[in-house]
């Protein structure tokens, strides 16, 4: 799902020459990126600050710091204490929230265009004047823990993707789940929260999007007030922990209290900037479009109108990610179906795409939909400010957004045969599943969503 939203997000950007137009991008002295896009559609201004740290930064022992750091940005500073700024973003008739994935974290404002200055001096304020008072922490991260248990220990699917992704890399960091594990969310210190701080939330480590009915001299004079006084930081670049090459394929089974059992397969994919070739991650794009792209898409088409052995089935790809990442299948089977075969059938779909070419048909289904997605979302500057925001984050350039529909477009049928022959293969391939055991006594857990801010 997450990639369906970004992917609905960047078509945004088909009509490449007027986003350009209205996109201005201004460096402060200390570092901080501000980008602003005009929308006058309406009188509102969506104001969102991106700090490029996130789990894949983190190390064994901190695991889940970004993420419990992210609630303590929320706990005051001197000049405003804890609860104080919620209390002014809706006293001013805005809302606000924040996101933590493996490559950023992220704090967002909407507001009228008229109380964009309120966002940006709570924001400042907060950048590099937390008090991170331990009272707060003790609550907080007992929050966090009960989230963990809520959306991951309690939720045999979202478990089973943990250990998923714990199994499936060895190097990569994108091992850790965004929320940390448990373990150590228990041997947390607020010393490690401080630190954390002070070393990933500068300016010059930061973007700040500011996306609705706005003037960008006049977004960047405001910028320029409130976060032009911080003192850029030395940041220091995270080591690479490049994931090795990997020799065979990997199994796993999970043992959890479940009513059904459910498969996940991975295979090992490169990402936009990491590519032997540029076209390759739009051609495993299309292709993960190809298998799941609406009720006509191959998987639900063949495993849950066809075969119906399927009673929920999925495709999920990203071409944009500040590592290399996965491209990944999974299924819940109809009750009384055998999970081997859903595998079967998965797997199947995979080595189809390698001794057949996709007809031109699907491809024109793929690209009438991805152009048709910006209908649905054209109106959404949040989604707009998302766009731009997460490209910066991951370190890429907000203007490849413009380019994206015409990559998309270019793909050939050839080209997606020759990314499944090369990179769908078993030795690239993860599998795990989830072997039900007995529910007496388990209450499942209430939150939605398995798979937490990618």
């Amino acid at each position: 799902m997450n990639r369906l939203l970004f992917a609905v997000a960047l078509t945004l950007s088909v009509s490449a020459l007027a986003v350009q137009a209205q996109v201005h991008e201004h460096q402060l002295k200390n570092g901080l990126k501000v980008i602003v896009k005009e929308d006058h559609r309406a009188p509102i201004v969506v104001s969102q600050v991106w700090y490029k740290v996130g789990s894949s930064y983190e190390h064994g022992g901190i695991t889940g710091v970004s993420h419990v750091l992210e609630h303590m940005m929320f706990k005051g500073t001197e000049k405003h204490p804890p609860g104080e700024f919620s209390r002014i973003i809706a006293a001013n008739g805005g809302s606000e929230n924040a996101f933590t994935g493996r490559d950023y974290t992220a704090y967002f404002q909407t507001m009228s265009k008229d109380r964009l200055h309120v966002s940006f001096e709570l924001e400042a304020d907060r950048m590099r004047n937390l008090t991170l008072p331990a009272e707060e922490f003790a609550k907080e991260v007992e929050v966090v823990k009960e989230e963990r248990r809520m959306r991951t220990e309690d939720k045999p699917q979202s478990l089973t993707y943990e250990q998923f992704n714990a199994g499936a890399y060895e190097a990569s960091p994108y091992r850790i789940p965004v929320i940390g594990w448990m373990s150590d969310l228990d041997a947390m210190q607020v010393e490690d929260l401080q630190a954390w701080y002070r070393k990933w939330y500068a300016p010059n480590n930061a973007t700040l999007v500011v996306v609705g009915d706005v003037e960008p001299k006049a977004v960047f004079a405001l910028a320029e007030k409130y976060f032009g006084p911080l003192k850029a930081e030395k940041v220091d670049q995270p080591k690479p922990r490049v994931e090795p090459k990997q020799r065979g394929i990997k199994r796993f089974v999970v043992k959890a209290p479940a009513r059904q059992p459910y498969v996940l397969l991975g295979f090992k994919t490169p990402v936009i900037g990491k590519a032997d070739e540029a076209w390759e991650p739009y051609a495993l794009e299309m292709l993960s479009y190809v298998l799941d792209g609406g009720s006509s898409a191959r998987l639900t088409r063949n495993l849950i109108r066809g075969s119906k052995n399927a009673a929920a089935v999925d495709a999920d790809y990203s071409a944009f990610s500040r590592l290399p990442g996965m491209l990944m299948l999974d299924a819940t089977p109809v009750p009384g179906k055998d999970i081997a075969k859903i595998e079967a059938e998965l797997l199947a779909e995979v080595e189809r795409f390698k001794t057949e070419l996709v007809s031109q048909d699907e491809l024109a289904r793929v690209r009438n939909q991805i152009v048709a997605a910006k209908v649905f979302e054209k109106d959404s500057v949040f989604y707009q400010a998302m766009l731009i925001g997460r490209l910066e984050a991951v370190g890429l350039d907000w203007r490849l957004a413009d380019e994206y529909v015409d990559h998309l477009k270019a793909v050939t049928a050839e080209q997606v045969q020759q990314v499944a022959r090369k990179y769908l293969i078993e030795d690239n391939l993860t599998v795990a599943k989830l072997d039900p055991q007995p529910m007496d006594g388990v209450k499942q857990g209430r939150a939605a969503g398995g798979r937490h801010g990618k």
